[in-house]
């Protein structure tokens, strides 16, 4: 009798640990996951960098000179389909003066297409062809989840596909911040058209399941395990990926092109080691830029003139690369 109601009680407390790992798992789901949820601080970086210095009169007048040279721009909305069937949308923004080249940028969590406007400008001036991809889960596109780079790769492939088919682009540059590096990086796993010729990240994570596990310490003090393990469980039912699935190391491992890792010094949101792993994870040609006094995507803010030395000479050399190579 006693050896029975040990059992039923310890029957009893695991079925209780398993509810409420279960409900924990669906909150952390619907609060980081789930496209529903309220804006998390999660990679903030460049929004929160612009908040701090816009009080300045010189940087007023400088994100006002920015919003009216965005507003003059012909930007082109356009869409494709994923291989699940979602309806993804873009701004494409063709130059007036092309240099030959596109450039593909991928923004970061709860962002959209209408963010990154300096990068956009800056590379405009450079006579790039511009697409700013919403990412499924965010913007216009459709999707109830967000997939932290995962499924997105794959979306990518396709938005990679469109390029090449619908603009008849040859010169293919991904450069990607945040969730958006992290993204590209993914994608540089993939079989992708020769088109494509470069990939640059920027405060990209190693892995989902570190980065949260990151995340959940740094933002509220609380254990990774077992709640990222939960939460993944949950995430792999409702949305059909797992956190350790979702790794940019892994990726960059099978990659071959030429690739610049970016990554603030000071970032606190996404370790600055993470780019160290992934550096040495990548194959192909490969550089890393540790940006002094940058948080987490700050690089381009902290100093534009050498963020944009490194990555037209990233091209540059890229494309000769590629021109010795043929």
């Amino acid at each position: 009798m006693m050896k029975r109601r040990i059992i039923w009680l310890i029957g009893s407390l695991l079925a209780l640990v398993v509810i409420v790992l279960g409900l924990a798992g669906n909150y952390i789901y619907d609060l980081a996951i789930s496209r529903n949820s309220g804006v998390v601080q999660l990679y903030g970086g460049t929004d929160k960098a612009v908040e701090a210095v816009s009080a300045l009169e010189e940087e007023q007048k400088r994100l006002e000179e920015l919003r009216s040279w965005t507003s003059r721009q012909k930007f082109e909305q356009v869409s494709i389909q994923s291989d699940d069937g979602l309806t993804l949308k873009g701004l494409y923004l063709k130059n007036k003066y092309p240099n030959g080249k596109t450039v593909v940028l991928a923004h970061g969590y709860k962002g959209n297409s209408d963010q990154l406007p300096e990068v956009t400008r800056f590379y405009y001036r450079q006579g790039y062809n511009i697409l700013k991809p919403d990412a499924r889960g965010h913007g216009d596109s459709e999707g109830d989840y967000i997939g932290y780079g995962w499924p997105d790769r794959l979306d990518y492939v396709k938005w990679i596909d469109f390029l090449v088919k619908e603009k008849g682009e040859e010169a293919i540059f991904l450069h990607g911040f945040s969730m958006g590096a992290s993204t590209v990086l993914m994608t540089s796993g993939e079989d992708l058209p020769p088109e494509v010729k470069g990939i640059i990240s920027d405060s990209a994570y190693t892995n989902l399941e570190d980065e949260l596990a990151h995340q959940l310490k740094y933002l509220y003090d609380l254990p990774a395990f077992p709640l990222v393990d939960a939460t993944s469980i949950v995430t792999k039912i409702r949305a059909g990926y797992s956190f350790k699935e979702a790794s940019a190391v892994e990726q960059v491992k099978k990659n071959d092109l030429p690739l610049l890792i970016i990554h603030g010094a000071e970032d606190e949101l996404v370790p600055t080691e993470m780019a160290t792993e992934i550096y040495k994870a990548a194959g192909g040609k490969k550089d890393m830029w540790i940006v002094p006094g940058a948080g987490h995507t700050e690089g381009f803010l902290v100093n534009e003139p050498e963020y944009g030395t490194k990555v037209i000479d990233f091209v540059n050399e890229a494309m000769m690369e590629q021109e010795e190579n043929n």
